[in-house]
């Protein structure tokens, strides 16, 4: 009778989870090993700095008639829209102007009755052939100058009527109150400005010392930190920091400084002339950079193993896209191989020897 094989023991959840954990580390670990040639390379130099929101345009609503504020419709901080009055100015001299010419209108009004009569009768006369043509024509006269005169008070009220309408001070853009800059019973002249509306398309405006003038450009993207954001715990690769573009460089200095506009969406909520953190480019630099997993650090010494079986102390600098910098230890050109656990151990070993 032959022999039986025993089934194979099924193997539990955590013992296979474990296994497959294993393959992983393996497959990674023999993906690692690769050597890396150091070269150097540019890495460009970056700088946290303070913008300020700015709005684009900020534009003052100006008196367009003299005299006296009567009403006062926003206060600072309002929102504001194109055309909406703001202010209500009033001139106390066009109201009896405006009544003096209702009277000479009314007077002239029955100046033309009367002219349209006498015209209506000569010419009947005229007709019946018992008045004279230029009576008649005396009487079209009369007629035409009552109507030229009706027309031009009716045109001088009408001048009186818009004075008045000008009175009210509008918006000149929608946007958000800024200032108001006078109160209600102020006396105001004409294109004096009463309220200053910025408008809602705001952007940050960098002001960076000379040195930096040559670094900055139109088109260039840069890293725009969130709200209220403390520069010591500031981290760029942040999801919360957003890019901007700097849209216009002034080619002008003031007191020192380049000034330069970003725009970024999301600055709708900014107070105008809050701060925001942002992380421009400053310049270059050459240096060695490589990945984490190429040093490893003991007992407070970094070191780096090379494929020669030499191990070097190097020291690191920031982080930077692609890995750490290395400040000191590599020449151009050395080869490098993972630091595994293994390699690792063998490399104190080999620096304890040393010793």
């Amino acid at each position: 009778m032959p022999l039986m094989r025993p089934p194979a023991p099924a193997l539990s959840p955590p013992v296979l989870a474990g296994l497959i954990g294993l393959v992983c580390l393996m497959v990674a670990t023999a993906a690692l090993a690769q050597p890396l040639t150091v070269h150097p390379r540019r890495i460009a130099d970056h700088k946290a700095v303070f913008a300020t929101v700015e709005s684009v345009d900020v534009l003052a609503a100006r008196a367009r008639l003299g005299g006296t504020v009567e009403s006062l419709r926003v206060d600072e901080g309002d929102a504001v829209s194109d055309g909406q009055i703001v202010a209500v100015v009033v001139d106390e001299k066009l109201a009896p102007r405006m009544e003096a010419l209702e009277s000479q209108l009314n007077a002239q009004r029955a100046s033309v009755e009367q002219a349209r009569t006498d015209f209506d009768r000569a010419r009947r006369l005229r007709a019946d052939g018992v008045a004279p043509q230029s009576r008649l024509d005396a009487a079209s006269t009369a007629l035409e100058v009552a109507e030229r005169q009706l027309d031009s008070l009716q045109s001088d009220l009408e001048v009186l009527r818009q004075q008045e309408a000008e009175g009210d001070v509008r918006a000149p853009g929608p946007g958000r109150v800024l200032e108001v800059s006078v109160s209600e019973g102020s006396v105001v002249m004409p294109g004096e400005p009463l309220v200053r509306v910025a408008t809602e398309t705001y952007l940050l405006r960098l002001r960076l010392p000379e040195r930096h003038a040559r670094f900055i450009a139109v088109g260039e993207t840069v890293r725009v930190g969130p709200r209220g954001l403390d520069p010591d715990e500031s981290d760029p690769a942040d999801p919360a920091w957003r890019d901007g573009t700097i849209v216009k460089v002034y080619p002008e200095l003031e007191n020192g400084r380049v000034i330069a506009d970003v725009e970024v969406a999301g600055l709708g909520g900014y107070f105008v002339g809050e701060r925001a953190l942002v992380e421009i480019v400053t310049g270059a630099r050459t240096a060695f950079v490589v990945p984490p997993a190429y040093v490893r650090s003991r007992h407070g010494v970094t070191v780096a193993h090379l494929d020669s079986g030499a191990v070097v102390v190097v020291q690191l600098g920031a982080a930077v896209p692609g890995g750490v910098e290395v400040l000191s230890g590599l020449r151009p050109g050395d080869t490098l191989l993972p630091l595994t656990d293994v390699s690792a151990d063998a490399a104190d070993a080999s620096g304890g020897s040393g010793e």
